[in-house]
Protein backbone atom coordinates (compact mmCIF):
# COMPACT_ATOMS: atom_id res chain seq x y z
CA UNK A 1 0.00 0.00 0.00
CA UNK A 2 2.87 2.37 0.79
CA UNK A 3 4.32 1.98 -2.70
CA UNK A 4 0.90 2.58 -4.28
CA UNK A 5 0.38 5.71 -2.16
CA UNK A 6 3.84 6.98 -3.08
CA UNK A 7 3.11 6.40 -6.78
CA UNK A 8 -0.23 8.20 -6.53
CA UNK A 9 1.46 11.11 -4.78
CA UNK A 10 4.01 11.41 -7.58
CA UNK A 11 1.25 11.29 -10.20
CA UNK A 12 -0.70 13.99 -8.36
CA UNK A 13 2.36 16.23 -8.11
CA UNK A 14 3.02 15.72 -11.81
CA UNK A 15 -0.57 16.61 -12.67
CA UNK A 16 -0.41 19.77 -10.58
CA UNK A 17 2.65 20.90 -12.49
CA UNK A 18 0.94 20.08 -15.78
CA UNK A 19 -2.13 22.06 -14.79
CA UNK A 20 0.11 25.01 -13.90
CA UNK A 21 1.78 24.97 -17.33
CA UNK A 22 -0.60 27.58 -18.72
CA UNK A 23 0.45 29.96 -15.95
CA UNK A 24 4.18 29.29 -16.10
CA UNK A 25 6.80 31.76 -17.21
CA UNK A 26 10.38 32.59 -16.41
CA UNK A 27 9.16 34.87 -13.59
CA UNK A 28 6.06 36.65 -12.30
CA UNK A 29 6.76 39.66 -14.51
CA UNK A 30 6.52 37.56 -17.67
CA UNK A 31 3.37 35.81 -16.46
CA UNK A 32 1.66 39.17 -15.89
CA UNK A 33 2.81 40.44 -19.28
CA UNK A 34 1.43 37.36 -21.06
CA UNK A 35 -1.78 37.26 -19.00
CA UNK A 36 -2.70 40.83 -17.94
CA UNK A 37 -5.73 39.59 -16.00
CA UNK A 38 -3.71 37.09 -13.94
CA UNK A 39 -4.55 37.26 -10.23
CA UNK A 40 -2.11 37.26 -7.35
CA UNK A 41 -1.28 33.79 -6.07
CA UNK A 42 1.13 30.87 -6.23
CA UNK A 43 2.60 30.12 -9.66
CA UNK A 44 5.20 27.77 -11.08
CA UNK A 45 8.09 29.56 -12.78
CA UNK A 46 11.15 28.34 -14.68
CA UNK A 47 14.02 30.85 -14.42
CA UNK A 48 16.71 30.60 -17.13
CA UNK A 49 19.53 28.25 -16.20
CA UNK A 50 17.53 26.47 -13.49
CA UNK A 51 16.95 22.73 -14.00
CA UNK A 52 13.79 22.46 -11.93
CA UNK A 53 10.81 24.86 -11.71
CA UNK A 54 10.05 26.92 -8.60
CA UNK A 55 6.82 27.68 -6.84
CA UNK A 56 6.59 31.37 -5.89
CA UNK A 57 3.93 33.83 -4.81
CA UNK A 58 3.27 36.42 -7.52
CA UNK A 59 1.86 39.77 -6.47
CA UNK A 60 0.07 40.98 -9.60
CA UNK A 61 -0.08 44.76 -9.65
CA UNK A 62 -0.91 47.37 -12.29
CA UNK A 63 2.84 47.98 -12.71
CA UNK A 64 3.59 44.30 -13.37
CA UNK A 65 4.08 40.93 -11.72
CA UNK A 66 6.27 40.87 -8.62
CA UNK A 67 7.90 37.80 -7.03
CA UNK A 68 7.46 37.96 -3.25
CA UNK A 69 10.46 36.69 -1.30
CA UNK A 70 9.70 37.99 2.19
CA UNK A 71 6.40 38.58 3.98
CA UNK A 72 5.75 39.19 7.69
CA UNK A 73 2.47 40.08 9.34
CA UNK A 74 2.86 38.88 12.92
CA UNK A 75 4.66 36.55 15.28
CA UNK A 76 3.10 33.23 14.21
CA UNK A 77 6.09 32.38 12.00
CA UNK A 78 9.46 32.68 13.71
CA UNK A 79 12.24 34.30 11.70
CA UNK A 80 14.81 33.18 14.28
CA UNK A 81 16.45 30.80 11.81
CA UNK A 82 19.96 29.68 10.99
CA UNK A 83 21.93 29.94 7.75
CA UNK A 84 20.63 26.73 6.13
CA UNK A 85 16.97 27.78 6.52
CA UNK A 86 17.57 31.29 5.21
CA UNK A 87 19.39 29.74 2.28
CA UNK A 88 16.61 27.23 1.45
CA UNK A 89 13.54 29.19 2.60
CA UNK A 90 10.76 28.63 5.13
CA UNK A 91 7.09 29.37 5.77
CA UNK A 92 3.98 29.14 3.58
CA UNK A 93 3.97 30.94 0.22
CA UNK A 94 0.38 32.13 0.74
CA UNK A 95 1.21 33.49 4.19
CA UNK A 96 4.31 34.72 6.01
CA UNK A 97 7.46 33.28 4.47
CA UNK A 98 11.05 33.67 3.32
CA UNK A 99 11.55 32.32 -0.21
CA UNK A 100 15.24 31.48 0.24
CA UNK A 101 18.49 33.20 -0.66
CA UNK A 102 19.45 30.47 -3.12
CA UNK A 103 16.18 30.87 -5.02
CA UNK A 104 16.47 34.66 -5.13
CA UNK A 105 20.04 34.30 -6.38
CA UNK A 106 18.85 31.92 -9.13
CA UNK A 107 16.18 34.42 -10.19
CA UNK A 108 18.46 37.45 -10.29
CA UNK A 109 21.39 35.91 -12.18
CA UNK A 110 19.87 37.14 -15.44
CA UNK A 111 18.01 40.33 -16.42
CA UNK A 112 17.86 43.55 -14.42
CA UNK A 113 15.70 43.49 -11.31
CA UNK A 114 13.87 46.03 -9.18
CA UNK A 115 13.41 45.50 -5.43
CA UNK A 116 10.32 46.88 -3.71
CA UNK A 117 9.95 46.96 0.08
CA UNK A 118 6.44 47.60 1.47
CA UNK A 119 6.07 48.59 5.14
CA UNK A 120 3.03 48.91 7.42
CA UNK A 121 2.91 50.42 10.90
CA UNK A 122 0.45 49.66 13.71
CA UNK A 123 -1.54 52.84 13.05
CA UNK A 124 -2.60 51.93 9.51
CA UNK A 125 -0.02 53.86 7.50
CA UNK A 126 2.02 52.31 4.71
CA UNK A 127 5.12 53.39 2.76
CA UNK A 128 7.49 51.80 0.27
CA UNK A 129 11.12 51.83 -0.81
CA UNK A 130 12.15 50.82 -4.31
CA UNK A 131 15.63 50.09 -5.68
CA UNK A 132 16.74 49.36 -9.23
CA UNK A 133 19.59 46.99 -10.16
CA UNK A 134 18.88 44.56 -7.32
CA UNK A 135 20.97 41.38 -7.15
CA UNK A 136 22.67 39.02 -4.72
CA UNK A 137 26.17 37.58 -4.66
CA UNK A 138 26.72 33.83 -4.44
CA UNK A 139 26.97 31.87 -1.20
CA UNK A 140 30.76 32.17 -1.13
CA UNK A 141 30.20 35.95 -1.01
CA UNK A 142 27.58 35.47 1.75
CA UNK A 143 24.75 36.40 -0.66
CA UNK A 144 26.02 39.98 -0.68
CA UNK A 145 23.31 42.60 -1.25
CA UNK A 146 23.56 44.98 -4.23
CA UNK A 147 21.00 47.74 -4.88
CA UNK A 148 21.00 50.74 -7.20
CA UNK A 149 19.11 54.02 -7.12
CA UNK A 150 16.43 54.50 -4.43
CA UNK A 151 12.93 55.94 -4.89
CA UNK A 152 9.85 55.86 -2.68
CA UNK A 153 8.30 57.22 0.50
CA UNK A 154 10.04 55.18 3.23
CA UNK A 155 13.52 56.65 2.92
CA UNK A 156 16.72 54.84 1.94
CA UNK A 157 17.35 52.84 5.13
CA UNK A 158 19.53 50.30 3.30
CA UNK A 159 22.16 53.00 2.80
CA UNK A 160 21.52 54.16 6.31
CA UNK A 161 20.08 56.84 8.51
CA UNK A 162 23.56 57.36 9.99
CA UNK A 163 27.08 57.47 8.55
CA UNK A 164 29.01 54.19 8.42
CA UNK A 165 26.07 51.78 8.45
CA UNK A 166 25.50 51.30 4.71
CA UNK A 167 24.03 47.81 4.17
CA UNK A 168 24.44 47.98 0.39
CA UNK A 169 27.32 45.63 -0.41
CA UNK A 170 27.02 43.72 2.87
CA UNK A 171 26.88 39.96 3.24
CA UNK A 172 23.97 38.16 4.89
CA UNK A 173 24.30 37.26 8.58
CA UNK A 174 22.56 34.71 10.79
CA UNK A 175 23.21 33.55 14.35
CA UNK A 176 25.53 30.83 13.04
CA UNK A 177 27.16 32.82 10.19
CA UNK A 178 28.43 36.31 11.10
CA UNK A 179 29.20 38.78 8.28
CA UNK A 180 28.18 42.08 9.91
CA UNK A 181 31.57 43.81 10.23
CA UNK A 182 31.34 44.26 14.02
CA UNK A 183 34.51 43.39 15.92
CA UNK A 184 33.02 44.91 18.01
CA UNK A 185 30.60 47.71 17.10
CA UNK A 186 30.40 50.37 19.81
CA UNK A 187 27.06 52.07 20.51
CA UNK A 188 27.56 54.46 23.39
CA UNK A 189 28.70 52.26 26.27
CA UNK A 190 27.52 49.03 24.59
CA UNK A 191 29.82 46.79 22.53
CA UNK A 192 28.25 44.37 20.02
CA UNK A 193 30.18 41.57 18.30
CA UNK A 194 27.22 40.08 16.42
CA UNK A 195 24.16 42.07 15.32
CA UNK A 196 22.03 38.92 15.22
CA UNK A 197 22.58 38.50 18.98
CA UNK A 198 20.76 41.74 19.82
CA UNK A 199 18.49 42.11 16.78
CA UNK A 200 17.69 38.52 15.86
CA UNK A 201 16.76 36.94 12.54
CA UNK A 202 18.93 37.00 9.44
CA UNK A 203 19.77 40.16 7.49
CA UNK A 204 22.35 42.11 5.52
CA UNK A 205 23.76 43.75 8.64
CA UNK A 206 26.53 46.33 8.30
CA UNK A 207 27.63 47.52 11.72
CA UNK A 208 24.04 46.51 12.45
CA UNK A 209 22.45 49.25 10.29
CA UNK A 210 19.22 51.18 9.81
CA UNK A 211 17.02 48.42 8.37
CA UNK A 212 16.16 44.98 9.70
CA UNK A 213 12.92 43.29 8.60
CA UNK A 214 13.60 39.80 9.96
CA UNK A 215 14.29 40.80 13.58
CA UNK A 216 12.11 40.14 16.63
CA UNK A 217 8.46 41.04 15.90
CA UNK A 218 6.73 43.23 18.51
CA UNK A 219 2.98 43.83 18.98
CA UNK A 220 1.45 47.32 19.10
CA UNK A 221 2.75 49.42 21.98
CA UNK A 222 5.63 47.03 22.67
CA UNK A 223 8.18 48.49 20.33
CA UNK A 224 11.95 48.34 20.39
CA UNK A 225 14.79 49.14 22.68
CA UNK A 226 17.88 50.51 20.99
CA UNK A 227 18.10 47.78 18.35
CA UNK A 228 15.52 44.98 18.67
CA UNK A 229 12.45 44.96 16.42
CA UNK A 230 11.30 45.04 12.81
CA UNK A 231 12.52 48.46 11.76
CA UNK A 232 13.21 50.80 8.85
CA UNK A 233 14.79 53.75 10.59
CA UNK A 234 14.43 56.33 7.81
CA UNK A 235 10.64 56.10 8.16
CA UNK A 236 10.04 55.87 11.92
CA UNK A 237 12.79 58.22 13.00
CA UNK A 238 11.57 59.90 16.21
CA UNK A 239 11.81 56.85 18.49
CA UNK A 240 12.48 53.11 18.37
CA UNK A 241 9.54 51.55 16.55
CA UNK A 242 8.78 47.97 15.50
CA UNK A 243 6.71 47.67 12.33
CA UNK A 244 3.50 45.66 12.03
CA UNK A 245 4.04 44.10 8.59
CA UNK A 246 6.58 43.97 5.78
CA UNK A 247 6.89 42.62 2.26
CA UNK A 248 9.88 42.36 -0.06
CA UNK A 249 9.43 41.52 -3.72
CA UNK A 250 11.27 41.78 -7.02
CA UNK A 251 10.32 42.47 -10.63
CA UNK A 252 12.40 41.89 -13.75
CA UNK A 253 12.93 44.80 -16.14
Amino acid sequence: MKSVAKYCGLVLASCLLCCADSFQGTDCTQIKALSPQAASGVYVIQPPGLNTPLQVYCEMRSDGGWTVFQRRSGEALSFERKWAEYKEGFGNLTDDHWLGLEKVLSLTKTKNWTLRVDLWDHEGSTVFAQYNNFRLGNEEAAFKLHVGTYSGTAGDAIRGAFAGVDQNGSGFSTSDRDNDGCNPCIFGDIAINECTFSEGGGWWYSRCGSASLNSHWHPYGDHTWWSSGVYWSTWKTSAPYSLKATRMMIKSM
